[in-house]
């Protein structure tokens, strides 16, 4: 009985909103280099499905990412629709000045919470990182650019095991001090569990209740979905995805795809959670983007398909 009453207190969110991270997040790991028009093709279609923010690629140097180098020539070549978020990630103030000039109105920055991955990467602490994003802070404010900040190895890092949630605040705490209110909680690594999502949930919007949180998912361990659904549970909103389930991350050991975004919105679908997607159209741009990279890819929606085409069957 007590079960009972505890389940007719759970309340799912009305709606969610879901970034579409696959041009960046999904391409960098591919070793298929997409030409410009494929990659513009994708975003555009991407925002005819409804996706209202796209993460269409990252400003950084060629030579570390090099999937990502006409990222300026996308940028500048995409349609773009009204109320869409076109944003990118950049990692200095460099790759910020080529973001606006291509542009681009929003970027974000990144920093690993795990301090074993951030020394062994780029020879920094993670704070001595997010401090270094102060001049690009100011650039933004200057230059009327929105920021967001990403939190990378949050749950867990390759290198180090678990992180210690001290080490994510202190992070999270600098993101904060340059003025950055949008801030994501990124399981790079796959490592995360609900339980722990749950708690870290519960514990960042008690201490920054003026920051607009963002969960990032990599399915590594096939825990992604059940994730997003202890996300919402401690009322977050945001979630990136990919379409297809493609990604990885080049600076991370073992990190497989995101959760693809046709899962999560089939999820939300058949729980009654609004997207603002068009489920058809985001399903075969990923038969599209599996067909154009030349291999399968971890997506379950595309594989078996959606629960209604079943009943139809039927």
């Amino acid at each position: 009985m007590q079960q009972c009453e505890n389940a007719n207190t759970i309340k799912w969110p009305d709606n969610i909103i879901v970034c579409e991270v696959g041009p960046r997040d999904g391409l960098q790991n591919e070793k298929v280099l997409l030409p410009v028009e494929q990659k513009i093709e994708l975003i555009e279609r991407a925002a005819q499905a409804g996706a209202k923010i796209i993460e269409i690629g990252s400003f950084v140097h060629p030579k570390a990412v090099p999937q990502m180098a006409d990222t300026d020539e996308v940028a500048k070549r995409i349609s773009r629709v009204d109320g869409v978020e076109y944003r990118a990630l950049v990692m200095n103030l460099r790759g910020l000045e080529r973001a606006e000039a291509a542009g681009i109105r929003k970027a974000k920055l990144t920093a690993s919470a795990s301090r074993t991955h951030s020394l062994a990467n780029i020879n920094k602490t993670p704070e001595e990182v997010v401090r270094g994003f102060a001049k690009c802070a100011e650039y933004a404010a200057v230059h009327g650019l929105e920021l967001s900040g990403a939190v990378s190895t949050s749950f867990g890092c390759s290198l180090e095991g678990q992180v210690d949630f001290g080490q994510v605040l202190s992070v999270l705490r600098c993101f904060h001090e340059i003025g950055v209110r949008e801030l994501s909680l990124s399981d790079t690594t796959g490592m995360a569990n609900p339980q722990q999502v749950y708690e870290y949930c519960m514990k960042v919007q008690a201490e920054f209740p003026d920051v607009t949180w963002v969960l990032h998912f990599h399915n590594t361990r096939g825990m992604g979905l059940a994730n997003v659904m202890a996300g919402m549970l401690a009322g977050v909103k945001r979630y990136d995805a990919c379409f297809a389930g493609l990604g990885g991350c080049p600076f991370a050991p073992g990190a497989s795809g995101n959760i693809a975004t046709e899962d999560l919105l089939h999820m939300c679908q058949e729980m009654r959670i609004a997207t603002g997607y068009d489920l058809d159209k985001i399903i075969s741009l990923g038969h599209y983007i599996r067909k154009i990279i030349g291999h399968d890819t971890d997506s379950f929606v595309l594989k078996a398909g959606k629960n209604s085409d079943i009943v139809k069957q039927k």
